[in-house]
């Protein structure tokens, strides 16, 4: 099991009220310093005492029971502040930058120099779209992609297995403890990620306590989904209507355009025009003259387009549409 004491001290801090990620972020000096953060946790928390080092000291000894007795599931947990946590891709606000993970397998896979491609979608694709979006999953891991998804069932299943099957590894980003993975029908796969030199993780480490906390954190694996890939690429999806329709793939779009992360659909007008399913891509594209779209048509391009892009850094994929790089390769 590996941790700091300063993720320690990052978890405890974080169970006093009024305490979260922009907090943390804003004042991760002071977690040098025992004296100084209980100092700055008492200006700044809305807790009704005052906390003192032997309070704040308890709770880390909590923390550190319910870590060790989750070994067999963890295998550590990293934070900001310390030498390997993980940079994030895109432009993010403090509130919203992932601050610690709880994980399972090669933490490496979320160098940024590593490539990795976020592909996502719902819970019921159909034939057709499980066929391309296989394709579309074995050709980036053959160029060298890690594959990143949420181990819900669906699409992310199926980027994952795929990815597995065309030998390359894969990132699943859970809104569960590792000790229960959800849904539970993915454990086995999750089990063949790690062995398989991929990585779980998750920012929690206890169950949600109600439906309303879980419809949370899964909008926070959204975010990290997101965060940790260079490039999104939505398989299919329902666009949110007045019938109920709407899925996690909105929100995961949507974070990556907020965090000017490459998104990219996959979709082919002729054959897709008229299915519900892609009602989502169809949204992004007309939001986003940027957006890479993937089809049988231009896969080649389109993949290479894909692969291509690099959060944060200026170059042709990710300021210009496919046709523009098309029309680039053809000169």
């Amino acid at each position: 099991m590996k941790y700091t004491e300063n993720a320690l001290n990052i978890l405890a801090s974080l169970m006093y009220k009024g305490i979260g990620r922009a907090w943390v972020s804003k004042n991760i000096n002071y977690y040098k310093n025992i004296n100084s953060l209980i100092e700055q946790l008492n200006k700044s928390s809305k807790t009704e005492f005052d906390i003192t080092i032997d309070d704040f000291e308890n709770k880390k000894n909590n923390l550190k029971k319910i870590i060790h007795n989750s070994s067999s599931y963890i295998d550590g947990v990293i934070a900001i502040g310390d030498e390997n946590f993980p940079t994030h891709r895109g432009h993010v606000k403090d509130s919203e930058k992932p601050i610690f993970l709880f994980y399972k397998g090669n933490l490496d896979l979320l160098k940024k120099s590593n490539k990795n491609i976020a592909v996502i979608g719902l819970l019921h694709p159909d034939a057709n779209i499980e066929n391309i979006e296989r394709s579309v999953v074995n050709e980036l891991v053959n160029k060298g992609a890690t594959i990143v998804s949420g181990l819900a069932l669906g699409c992310d299943t199926i980027a994952h297995r795929q990815a597995l099957q065309s030998k390359g590894k894969t990132i699943a980003i859970l809104p569960s403890p590792l000790s229960n993975i959800l849904p539970s029908k993915n454990k086995d796969l999750a089990i063949d990620i790690v062995t398989n030199e991929g990585l779980l993780i998750t920012e929690y480490l206890t169950d949600a306590k109600s439906k309303m906390a879980l419809s949370g954190r899964y909008q926070d694996r959204d975010r990290l989904q997101a965060l940790f890939s260079d490039c999104i690429v939505l398989s299919a999806s329902y666009a949110k209507n007045n019938l109920g329709n709407d899925s996690g793939s909105r929100l995961a779009m949507g974070y990556a355009a907020n965090y000017k992360i490459q998104r990219a659909v996959i979709y082919n007008e002729l054959s897709d025009s008229d299915n519900d399913k892609f009602d989502l891509n169809r949204q992004c594209i007309k939001e986003d003259k940027n957006i890479i779209i993937i089809n049988n048509e231009n896969f080649e391009q389109s993949i290479n387009a894909t692969i291509s892009t690099t959060t944060n850094t200026k170059n042709k994929y990710n300021t210009l549409s496919l046709l523009s790089y098309m029309q680039n390769n053809e000169n």
